[in-house]
């Protein structure tokens, strides 16, 4: 990182220094190394004296975190000289944002958010990870309601705003599609003059003072377990990571930056992660979260890659599509159907609606359930799928899966 002198945290909170600079920012006391400064976030502050123990040269048990981290993170973004790139969008911005860092890694330092990092907390830890030679920088934007991708990129400041699409995502606190669009959109308005916006086909852009690149469907071909996306090589087969992975050149495109022949990408966990099962069986591990568009990609998925195979979906609640809810878990056990789909495990009260649609299976109400029907939903050589909202906690029936025998 960036070193910050301490005396920036003036007025922040609680400010223990041993050190008049610090060279890195954590939240999580199990990560300081020596230099870091450690910002007790929620009950943060019982773990300050382990952070001391670990070499922290700075500790700050703050008054309001959330705008001590937006601080400290600004104060980054102001001395470096990357290249910042802000990837939002209903689904998939996870996955570009593995795909771009993919991308841009051999040719540029490049620092890129963890995992799904992409919050009020993410997007300033992400920030104070810059370097003074770093090139290029890739954020992650997510949103909750109106407002919130406003305040992150206030914060990032970023060059290059990526919009990877727009569906039924957060309809709970945005109403609709058009109120997605507007959230969504927030990144696009806070670009400065000159900026790039990379968008979908449909997504109209009203500035004229911005490059805008539309990305429409893109042609793309399978060549011995690689799908090539505009003249690139990928380690990937999945359809639905081909609109990810245009989005992602565009982007690449944008920086300046030369395209690869052949990249492999090291996707977040929880992703699509692929895993053997007993008896030559197939897990396929998208545990990490779910709409109604996603969720009937990764079924397609397992369609594809079920390649003979018995095929089995273990699906959870999709959250916050608030009234249309019910309605759009009937939409994904008909496309279940429709695609053939062998035994639906159905964990949650609202995805006993996937079943409504005559799909052959069964409802449990959590998790600690599901595990219980593992046995007689699964046998060996089984194709299995497992994906829900986040808040379902679903990757645990897939840690079940991998480790314990099927009848």
């Amino acid at each position: 990182m960036i070193p910050l002198p301490t005396s920036l945290l003036a007025g922040l909170g609680q400010v223990h220094a041993r050190e008049d600079q610090f060279t890195g920012v954590q939240v999580d006391s199990r990560r300081i190394v020596a230099g870091d400064l450690f910002v007790a976030v929620g009950g943060g502050s019982e773990f300050v004296d382990d952070a001391l123990a670990r070499g922290a040269a700075v500790t700050l048990v703050p008054e309001d975190a959330f705008a001590a981290l937006a601080r400290i993170g600004g104060e980054v973004r102001n001395r470096a000289g990357a290249r910042v790139v802000g990837i939002t969008g209903s689904m998939g911005k996870t996955s570009t944002k593995d795909i771009l860092a993919a991308l841009c890694m051999p040719v540029a330092h490049t620092v890129a958010a963890e995992a799904s990092f992409n919050n009020e907390i993410g997007v300033p830890l992400t920030l104070c990870r810059l370097e003074a030679d770093t090139e290029v920088c890739i954020l992650e934007l997510a949103m909750r309601g109106f407002g919130q991708i406003a305040e992150l990129a206030a914060i990032a400041r970023p060059h290059i705003g990526v919009i990877t699409n727009v569906g039924p995502v957060h309809l709970e606190l945005v109403e609709s599609i058009e109120g997605v669009r507007r959230a969504k959109s927030e990144l696009i308005q806070a670009l400065p003059p000159g900026g790039t916006a990379i968008v979908p086909a449909d997504f109209d852009v009203a500035r004229d003072d911005l490059e805008v690149v539309h990305v429409a469907g893109p042609e793309a071909r399978v060549e011995d377990g690689r799908t090539v996306v505009a003249g690139v090589s990928f380690n990937f087969t999945a359809a639905h990571q081909v609109q990810n992975a245009a989005t992602a050149i565009a982007a690449l495109d944008a920086l300046g930056l030369p395209r690869p022949e052949r990249v492999d990408v090291d996707f977040s966990r929880w992703r699509g992660d692929e895993g053997e099962l007993p008896g030559g069986g197939l897990l396929i591990n998208d545990a990490y979260n779910a709409n109604p568009v996603s969720m009937r990609a990764a079924l397609t998925y397992l369609v594809q890659r079920a390649e003979g195979r018995r095929r089995v979906a273990i699906l959870g609640d999709m959250a916050e599509l608030g009234r249309t809810a019910p309605e759009y878990h009937r939409e994904v056990g008909a496309a279940a159907k429709e695609l053939g789909i062998d035994q639906l495990l159905a964990v949650g009260e609202l995805a006993r609606g996937y079943l409504e649609a005559g799909v052959p299976g069964r409802s449990v109400p959590n998790v600690h359930e599901a595990l219980r029907e593992l046995d007689e939903i699964v046998r060996p050589g089984d194709a299995v799928l497992v994906k829900a909202s986040r808040a379902i906690g679903l990757e645990a029936v897939a840690e079940a899966l991998t480790k314990v025998p099927t009848a």
